[in-house]
This record gives structure tokens, sequence and C-alpha cells, in this order.
């Protein structure tokens, strides 16, 4: 005996198999490179929220130390420690101060690129 229906039945469920293997190739195509492009968005978000910060603070001290400050430092290059408690939210790196006779400079250098990059801020003092 045989059954006429199980084999067009058969082929209703290849060509909806087939169907939806489409469907989700299609999907696919579309949601990978969105996923990819909301994933490159948030690193660029993060990179200008640490830069943003790291200009922040290195303003900030350079206000102190214009004041008067660096008079506290010997003329050279020492490693600066910041009194920022939103320096935690920076990647790891180090601030630096430079003294010379007139000039002071303060820079955030971080220690991986791709984190906002450095930061340098000059200022003549008396």
């Amino acid at each position: 005996m045989v059954i006429r229906g199980s084999h067009s039945n058969a082929r209703r469920q290849g060509a909806l198999m087939i169907d939806l293997l489409a469907a989700l190739a299609l999907l696919l195509g579309a949601l990978l490179p969105l996923a990819y492009h909301l994933a490159a968005e948030k690193r660029l978000a993060r990179t200008i929220y640490q830069r943003a910060l790291a200009v922040e603070i290195v303003d900030g001290e350079l206000e102190v130390l214009a004041a008067g400050e660096w008079r506290a430092y010997a003329p050279g290059t020492h490693r600066y420690l910041v009194r920022a408690a939103s320096a935690t939210n920076l990647p790891p790196g180090e601030f630096q101060l430079v003294v010379v006779s007139n000039r002071v400079r303060l820079a955030w250098q971080p220690a991986v690129k791709g984190h906002g990059g450095p930061v340098v801020r000059e200022v003549g003092v008396r």
C-alpha cells in the first residue's frame, strides 16, 4: 500500500527547511555587521571618555601646579601622583611632571594604545 500524501508532505517539509535556512542566513547577514558596529562604537565611546577624563585631570592638576605647587618640585622630570578620585577610571598609565626654569609640563601617557592617547599641557611660571 502506497500513501501518496507522505511524499508530497516530505517535499513540503524540505522546502520549508530550505526557506528557514535562507531566512536565517539573511538574518545573520544583517545582524553580524550591526553587532560589529555596536562593539566598535562602544570601544570608541570608551576611548573618548578616557581621553576627556585625562584632559580634565591634567588641566585641573596643572592649575594647582601653576598656582605655586610647582615650587615643591626640583627641576627635572618627576612621576606625578594625582589627587583626583576619577583617575581610577583611567587605564593603566602614568602622569609625568617636567619642571624647567620657567615652564611646567604635565603629561598623561597611557600604557596601552587605543585608550585615549597621551595628553600634554604646559604653562609658563614665575
